[in-house]
């Protein structure tokens, strides 16, 4: 059984933005729906823009009927907006604006009967986040009677140094513990599952290391180009986008140790230890490549270079192959191979455990008795779930070998995963840190991958619609490997 959440004011920074209007608001919605949310709950939405309550309310409803899983336009969206929404305008975002912030909250816990239970939800783009948090802390939104939490939307930093700081910044003013550093891909019920997948499972969790995997491969691919994030993509690059966080999460998931007990702390000990005990990266194990034009899903898609708000000359990188070695007991001689990238052939997000042939063939004919290596794929996205693949023999005469699978879906248990933002709202609403990434994981992130943005790294090209370019098929060859077919 859930644990219900104390009241509180949820406060969102950016509460006008396409982040509170796709995901934040639905989510909030849907766990007031499902009583996760009790009564003595406000949020406060805080933004530039002048507005009423009244116009907010009918901005966030409209927000709901496209968004939201309920009937567009029903009574209870409206019901609920005109219970629990409030709004607050920023201004300039100076000391006094952010007084009356502080003032509008101690009002609405007044006038709710809600304690000093304060959540404090940055939507904002990195550039303010500084800005932001010296503010709260200038007027003293940094503590309470009750409890304060702040939650740090990613990028979190753009290298080692500006990570650092920030940390630096929110410890001056913020303890740790009420620190939330949302990766969303952490929110998903299969990303999470991976870790029941292991521990709850002998079966594989006996199998997973040097001894008997040869390689993992970690995927995550694109159908869609940068689109309205030019702007923002065009001075980060898949690598600061993608890799330092979503990849990352997934690759410590998959190599950590067994943690003493399912707790925060416990948890994030066994990944920072995975980061830390990753080689530096060869030069020969990095590709990086920029989308070409072509064709994505039947549809003519232009390249990188003719996107709106890409400068004609840039070199960003929109796809990054990696070869990573672990140097630690369980995975010393296992390489982890991770790519992503934007306009690739299919979205999809999977993860492929590579396991060690047989040492001899029993088999005769060889020709006819090729033994392929059992292989597990984990599909977080779409489509969610796993397929093993072992050897059995065709019906007849003589010895012939097939691969078939053992599947499961998720579909064809569950009716509906929950959204990852409900997820890990209702965590930091309950005070539960095991999905958010602790300031000694960012920075060991961000250290791994720091060397790669030196500009040493060449940039090639591949055609949108394709895996990307043959350098990544190359990185695997290396090690007479190559990716599994998606």
């Amino acid at each position: 059984m859930l644990k219900s959440p104390d009241p509180h004011v949820f406060i969102v920074f950016g509460g006008t933005g396409d982040l509170m209007r796709r995901k934040l608001l639905p989510a909030l919605h849907s766990l007031a729906r499902q009583g996760e949310i009790g009564k003595r709950f406000k949020v406060l939405a805080v933004a530039r823009d002048e507005m009423t309550d009244s116009a907010y309310r009918d901005w966030a409803l409209k927000a709901l009927e496209e968004f939201a899983c309920e009937v567009a336009g029903s009574d209870e969206n409206s019901t609920w907006c005109n219970s629990c929404l409030h709004y607050q305008t920023i201004g300039k975002a100076d000391q006094a604006a952010f007084e009356a912030v502080r003032d509008r909250i101690v009002a609405l816990e007044k006038e709710a009967d809600i304690p000093e239970n304060r959540i404090f939800y940055l939507a904002l783009p990195p550039s303010v986040f500084p800005g932001t948090i010296s503010g709260l802390g200038e007027v003293g939104l940094n503590l309470s009677e009750g409890w304060t939490r702040l939650v740090v939307e990613k990028p979190f930093g753009r290298d080692l140094h500006s990570a650092h700081e920030l940390n630096s910044l929110l410890h001056t003013y913020y303890d740790e513990k009420q620190v939330y550093r949302i990766d969303h891909y952490l929110g998903k019920e299969t990303v999470q599952n991976l870790l029941v997948f292991r521990f709850a499972n002998p079966i594989f969790e006996n199998l997973w290391n040097r001894v008997h995997i040869s390689s993992v491969q970690i995927s995550v691919g694109e159908t869609v180009g940068v689109g309205s994030r030019a702007g923002y993509y065009d001075r980060a690059g898949a690598l600061r986008d993608m890799v330092q966080n979503h990849l990352s999460q997934l690759l410590t998931l998959i190599a950590m140790e067994a943690p003493s007990a399912f707790s925060a702390d416990a948890i994030r000990d066994e990944k920072v230890k995975v980061l830390q005990s990753v080689a530096p990266i060869k030069s020969n194990g990095v590709v990086f490549a920029q989308y070409a034009d072509g064709n994505v899903g039947g549809e003519a898609v232009p390249g990188y270079l003719q996107e709106d708000g890409v400068a004609p000359n840039s070199s960003t990188e929109t796809f990054v192959a990696l070869r990573l070695e672990i140097a630690n007991w369980r995975w010393q001689g296992v390489p982890f191979y991770l790519r992503t990238g934007k306009r690739l052939k299919k979205r999809l997000t999977q993860v492929v455990i590579n396991f060690k042939k047989p040492p001899v063939s029993l088999f005769e004919p060889f020709d006819d008795c090729n033994i392929n290596a059992n292989r597990l794929a984990l599909t977080l996205q779409p489509d969610e779930g796993f397929d093993l693949g072992f050897e059995v023999k065709r019906p007849g005469q003589g010895m012939s070998l097939k691969t078939e699978s053992l599947k499961f879906q998720y579909a064809d248990e569950f009716s509906q995963l929950p959204d990852g933002y409900e997820t890990l709202l209702h965590d930091v609403m309950t005070s539960d840190q095991t999905l958010f990434v602790r300031a000694d994981e960012v920075e060991s992130s961000w250290r791994l991958y720091e060397p790669l943005l030196s500009g040493s790294v060449g940039v090639t090209n591949y055609e949108a619609g394709t895996w990307g370019p043959q350098e990544a098929d190359r990185l695997l060859a290396q090690n007479g490997d190559w990716w599994a077919k998606l």
